[in-house]
């Protein structure tokens, strides 16, 4: 006769994470080099998880463009 079937990991596998939010990238992830512009945006799409998803998206539309701005400025100089 089999076990019965339990639902969850297999054995010794690693358990699911916890349903909700998750913790996003801090600043301090970045490492040695630092970037204001993109230090701020990092920060802004971390708050962002702990918003509704509807009020992520301008966040993380903001957080895009400041991005693409200081990526443009980097490829000039």
């Amino acid at each position: 006769m089999s076990a019965p079937f339990r639902p969850g990991p297999p054995p010794g596998g690693r358990p699911a994470p916890p349903p909700g939010p998750r913790p996003g990238p801090t600043v301090d992830d970045a490492g040695e080099a630092r970037h204001p512009a993109v230090d701020a945006a990092v920060q802004a799409m971390a708050n962002a998880a702990a918003l509704s998803p509807a009020d992520q998206i301008p966040q993380y539309e903001a957080a895009y463009q400041t991005l693409r701005e200081t990526l443009a400025t980097i490829d000039q100089a």
